[in-house]
């Protein structure tokens, strides 16, 4: 079981990215799969072709909400994160034939995500299922890394945008990941939709990291996401999805 991180500032195509990399291992037969969406905005399950409230499943935050506050649950004496564990299980992991999803979901109440990361973080720990490899869709923000969703990660990819902030937000990460003590195997720089792919020499001397390539553009797709599409289906000719494979198997090669 491999776990890979993706992670970037929002709007860069980071989640696409995501979906585009589960396509593929799909179809590579890298199966199954366990896709994980710690962001907030709920995109990747939408990416995917997958309606939680549809399939009756609920995002952790939701099960948090109803253990603690709707249920008047306490949180005396047994962690809170650890004793929905098996909540999260039953009622959050959305199961399909190739892969399977949790997601943290949107909190609506006040505090930060700390209960939310803390409850995924404990979730993965017990992962007793034979996944082929775990698929993070991570949030823009560096918040969640002191956290230690995951500790142990194989490969990191961070999509960057065409702007100075993209820079340092890769930068910042780098620092911030080894700091707080993750343990990661490869960290990978990846372009964005909008990313110039002149800029890739500046990218890896200014991160000092590997840049790996970009996602293509592609206005078909953009399409897709726009309409509420799952990009499982997008076709195998699409130049987005012909750059995310190459980038993934290139990786996965070990290139």
């Amino acid at each position: 079981m491999q776990t890979i991180v993706t992670m970037g500032r929002g709007g860069t195509g980071k989640t696409t990215f995501v979906a585009l990399m589960a396509k593929y291992l799909t179809e590579q037969g890298s199966v199954p799969l366990l896709l994980v969406d710690a962001d907030p905005d709920q995109n990747l399950a939408e990416m995917v072709g997958v309606d939680l409230e549809t399939s009756g499943k609920k995002t952790i935050a939701e099960l948090l909400t109803e253990t603690f506050i709707a249920r008047g649950g306490t949180t005396i004496g047994i962690p809170p994160s650890r004793r929905i564990e098996n909540q999260i299980w039953e009622q959050g992991l959305y199961e399909g034939k190739n892969f399977d999803l949790i997601s943290v979901g949107t909190k609506w109440v006040e505090g930060c995500y700390c209960l939310p990361d803390a409850a995924l973080k404990n979730a993965l720990a017990a992962i007793t299922r034979q996944y082929r490899y775990i698929l993070i869709d991570s949030p823009g923000g560096l918040e969640h890394l002191n956290r230690k969703i995951a500790r142990d990660v194989d490969i990191i990819f961070d999509v960057m945008g065409p702007s100075s902030k993209s820079f340092a937000h890769v930068r910042r990460a780098h620092r911030v990941i080894q700091e707080v003590g993750i343990t990661f195997r490869r960290f990978y720089v990846v372009g964005g939709y909008g990313f110039p792919a002149e800029l890739a020499s500046r990218a890896s001397e200014e991160t000092g990291l590997p840049f790996i390539g970009k996602i293509a553009d592609d206005p078909d797709l953009a399409r897709q996401v726009l309409l509420g599409k799952s990009l499982m289906d997008t076709p195998e000719d699409s130049p987005a999805y012909r750059s995310v494979a190459g980038i993934v198997g290139k990786v996965l090669a070990g290139g």
